[in-house]
Formats: C-alpha cells, structure tokens, sequence
C-alpha cells in the first residue's frame, strides 16, 4: 500500500494528539518561524480549530523582520484568525541559543492571551535533546526529552520525521523559509542534526532517531512516577527541610524533593550536579559550608545549608 501524502500523516497526527491531550481545546495559537516545521503545522492547525499564529522576530540576523512579515502573510493564507508579529530582544545569558529560546518563550507567554500554544518540534528535534541531555551528563530529566503536553505548550508532531513537514510544504505549493542558523556549525544542535545523528545511523544501520525518542518516552513514565512521589514527600514539609525525612528515601526520589524544594525557595536552571551537591549536605554530611544555587534573584546570591536537624535556604549579597 502506497505511504500517505505527507499533509494526510501531519493531519492524522494532530487529530491523535487532540484526542490525547487537548481534547477541550476550543482555539489555539501556533509559533510560527516560517520554516518547513512551524509552516506546516500552521496548515493542519487552521484547518482544524481557529488558530493565532505567532511569529517571534529575533532581529539576530539582516532581514529578520521581512522574513517574519512573510510568515504572516502566509498565516493569514492558511486560514489563520489572526497573526501576530512578536519582536524580541535577545540577551546573552546561557550562550545564544539558550538567550534567543529563553526570549521567545517569554513573548509567546505573554501574547497567547490564555491559549495553549502548539510548537513544531518533531521526532528529530527529540532525538537531537536526547542526544544533548546523554552528551552533557545532565540526568534523565533531560534525557527525557520535551513533553508531548506540557501545558501551556503543546508538541503534536513529536512522532513526526522532520522530512515529512518539508514534503508537506511541497504539497500544499508552500515556500518555507531557510533559516541560515539551521546549517551553521558553530552550534551544538547543528552538528548533531548533519553529523553525529548521520553517523550513528550509519554504524547501527538506522532507526536511532526513533530508538532515542522511544527511549525518552519510556524515561518520561519513570520521571513522572518517581516526581509524583518526590511531590507528596515534599506536600509534608515547611521551608525547612528535615534531614530525618530525607534519609531513608531512595536517592533519586530524595533528589527530586531537594530540587522540587530548591525550585520552590526561588532556585532555577538546577544543574544535576547543583542537586548532587545539596544532597551531600544530607548523605555525607561533614560540616561543610553551603552550597550555592543559581536564583533570579539580583544582588545575592541563594544558599542551601545544614542548620542541625534541617537543611535551609538563606541568601548572601554578591
């Protein structure tokens, strides 16, 4: 039997995942690039519930704001309700990918005015995370990978192979745009897609994308379990920690409940060593002094330290 045309696969996907995850949604709003991913998602989006489609215009490169105009356009084309143009400034902190990232989140937060917002990542963006989540040691946290629902985002093509929205595009006569960034070798995630992945399909004669992202599923079911657990431990204490809670707990549900503890005193960007570190205080507790985690908090720094029987958070100026 003949393979169904691209649109027909893209169609049946996000029909599926309206059934699993967003079955009382009602409208939504799609980010939209322009390029073969979000365009193509955009067309299938329209065509099943009024949607927004918001284009982030990051100003990194000349003629951004043609680009993200042209997105419009091509919104308004599809059937799209509204478009918008969101223009950003992008910072430095985290390296450029993770700068331009943290920005556009934070104008699609803003403008989807309560809507969820559906993002075209695909089966190769998952495999690519894992990758990255295996490479930097980070914990399985984030070799799991990005959640299908993951309120207010959602991913329904996460089970989609990237060539499949770009033959898509082909069959509904569209023009996608080719973002420069997406073949430059200076960053990570674009070595991995031209490189690394190649090669390992290659040596292990295909199907490590799909092998990676069944993989981050199966690793999603084991996190979510073990945070469950970590939630309800952590429901019984105050701002104060006690050391005799902690200690028969499993370790990987007890360094759940310190980084669930250290998110909820202000933490963020917790690295798994960053977490290691605090457990210490509780495992191989010696006297030792405090240990320091990233907050966003300007001018002082936050702290987690043994005080007796309790760890504690307090906070030093810079």
């Amino acid at each position: 039997m003949d393979r169904p045309g691209a649109v027909a696969e893209l169609r049946t996907a996000l029909t599926r995942f309206l059934g699993e995850h967003a079955g009382t949604v009602d409208r939504w709003c799609v980010a939209l690039s322009g390029g073969a991913d979000s365009l193509a998602l955009t067309a299938v989006a329209a065509a099943v519930k009024p949607t927004t489609a918001l284009i982030v215009d990051h100003g990194l490169q000349p003629g951004s704001a043609t680009v993200a105009d042209t997105a419009r356009a091509q919104a308004i084309e599809l059937g799209c309700v509204a478009a918008q143009v969101l223009r950003v400034d992008v910072g430095t902190v985290g390296g450029p990918e993770a700068a331009a990232r943290s920005a556009r989140y934070h104008a699609l937060e803003r403008a989807r005015a309560g809507t969820p917002v559906l993002l075209a990542h695909t089966l190769d963006d998952q495999a690519e995370t894992v990758l990255l989540g295996l490479g930097r040691g980070s914990g399985a946290r984030s070799i799991a990978g990005m959640r299908p629902h993951d309120p207010p985002w959602y991913r329904p093509l996460l089970r989609v192979r990237r060539d499949r929205t770009r033959q898509a595009c082909a069959e509904l006569g569209l023009t996608p745009w080719q973002d420069p960034h997406n073949t430059d070798p200076r960053y990570t995630r674009v070595r991995l897609r031209t490189e690394a992945l190649p090669l390992l399909e290659d040596i292990l004669g295909g199907g490590v994308a799909e092998a990676l992202a069944r993989t981050a599923a199966a690793l999603r079911e084991d996190t979510d379990t073990l945070d469950a657990m970590a939630a309800e431990v952590l429901a019984g204490t105050g701002p104060d920690l006690p050391v005799a809670v902690l200690t028969p707990l499993p370790a990987a549900v007890r360094r759940r409940v310190i980084r669930g503890w250290l998110l909820a005193g202000g933490a963020c960007g917790l690295t798994d060593q960053q977490i290691r570190a605090v457990d210490a205080l509780v495992t191989a507790w010696r006297g030792q002094g405090g240990v320091a985690v990233p907050s966003a908090g300007a001018g002082e720094r936050l702290f987690a330290g043994r005080r007796g029987p309790a760890l504690v958070q307090y906070r030093e100026p810079v």
